[in-house]
């Protein structure tokens, strides 16, 4: 695999660290029909502040510059609030946000997880449209899950399937006591009416001890009309990472394969269709230090092939970087790189933005490129078998 033209820039850093602490999270980009870029990430005091609110900015240059618009408006008046989110945009050219709003109140001292339970804060999921490019929003709109969480994780933006479905992939997480009515899954709620309402979702990543959480999960449309999900895979029993994860459907999300190792050792992968039927999957990698870039394939019977991985960013950094503790709080509060976004450009290169400390603050990187597939010898292949 060659990435041809490979160009990188930041679409926000702080511009007076000296003066405040402004740092940058969970970035996402979507093309508008225009074809400038709209850009949604997060922006506080600290990885889990309390005051974390999601920015916009816009690029007209294919995202050489870029110009900050402000923050999308999601307080709640008496609450202490922090808002998570990703960004999509459909095919009528409808832009959405879809965020988690957690809920601070009384507890602004704590971090977002429960060291003791890895409960969650309580949050709300909300929905944010644009239909003028991201000009004016409408006031947020509640979703109503199909399943109690109680907690959601926020980590994949909307996706839009060509029979019209909208799905929203997440995970069950813990309320802040350590409640899990319905164990530990990946799964993704499912809207037939473009988000006016949540009644269905796909249960699609689960194991039968419970002990494995699928974070970090992505559901994309691959050939032969079939869906793939990807995620992270952590043992809790064990305390380890498993390689990421994935699952098929080949029924529209009705049913799926048991979850099976990609051989990719990492954290937030995100995945790609490219014209010619593989993947380039873009993750936080556990064995090397860095965000890296791998191509892969799947075939007609469901197995995963790995041909070729180049490092993006980090590779670096200290192999400390890639430590995962026991108390996946601590982990968590510990995090310097991640979420990786990628989007596609009107000239067909791919266009791949996530958040890292450099220099002590978290900024907004982007990468642009285009992907040259190379055959592999077979000998250095490396394939999985759902």
């Amino acid at each position: 695999m060659q990435l041809e033209h490979l160009e990188t820039g930041l679409l926000f850093k702080n511009p007076k660290p000296h003066v405040h602490s402004v740092h940058a999270y969970f970035p996402s980009v979507v093309v508008l029909p225009d074809g400038s870029l709209l850009a949604m990430y997060m922006l506080g005091e600290a990885f889990e502040a309390v005051n974390l609110q999601p920015y916009l900015s816009r690029s007209q240059d294919q995202g050489a510059t870029w110009e900050q618009l402000g923050p999308l408006e999601t307080a709640v008046p008496g609450h202490d609030t922090s808002t998570f989110g990703r960004l999509s945009i459909t095919k009528s050219g409808e832009i959405i946000a879809n965020l988690v709003r957690f809920d601070r109140t009384g507890r602004t001292e704590e971090g977002l997880c429960n060291p003791e339970t890895l409960g969650m804060v309580p949050s709300e999921l909300l929905l944010l449209r644009s239909i003028d490019q991201g000009q004016t929003w409408n006031n947020p709109e509640p979703v109503s899950t199909p399943l109690a969480g109680p907690e959601f994780e926020m980590c994949s933006p909307i996706t839009e399937l060509r029979d019209g479905r909208w799905i929203w992939s997440t995970s069950t997480w813990r309320d802040w006591e350590g409640q899990l009515p319905n164990g530990n899954r990946q799964l993704a709620f499912v809207s037939n009416d473009q988000g006016e309402n949540w009644s269905g979702y796909l249960d699609i990543m689960h194991s039968p001890q419970n002990n494995l959480i699928f974070w970090e999960s992505k559901v994309i449309e691959i050939p032969d009309d079939r869906l793939l999900s990807v995620a992270w895979c952590y043992d809790e029993a064990s305390g380890q990472d498993l390689p990421n994860q994935y699952a098929l459907s080949d029924d529209g999300g009705a049913t799926w394969s048991s979850p099976a190792s990609t051989q990719l050792t990492g954290q937030t992968l995100t995945p790609c269709l490219l014209e010619d039927g593989s993947l380039l999957n873009i993750y936080r990698r556990m064995d090397h230090p860095g965000l890296w870039a791998c191509l892969s394939r799947i075939d007609e019977q469901g197995h995963w092939t790995n041909l070729d991985q180049q490092p993006l960013w980090g590779h670096n950094l200290l192999e400390g970087m890639t430590h995962t503790s026991v108390n996946m709080s601590e982990t968590f509060a510990a995090l310097k790189f991640g979420a990786p976004h990628i989007s596609r450009l009107p000239d067909g290169d791919l266009f791949v933005t996530f958040w890292c400390y450099e220099q002590c603050v978290s900024v907004i990187r982007w990468f642009r490129f285009s992907v040259s597939p190379q055959e592999i010898p077979r000998e250095q292949q490396t394939t999985a078998h759902c």
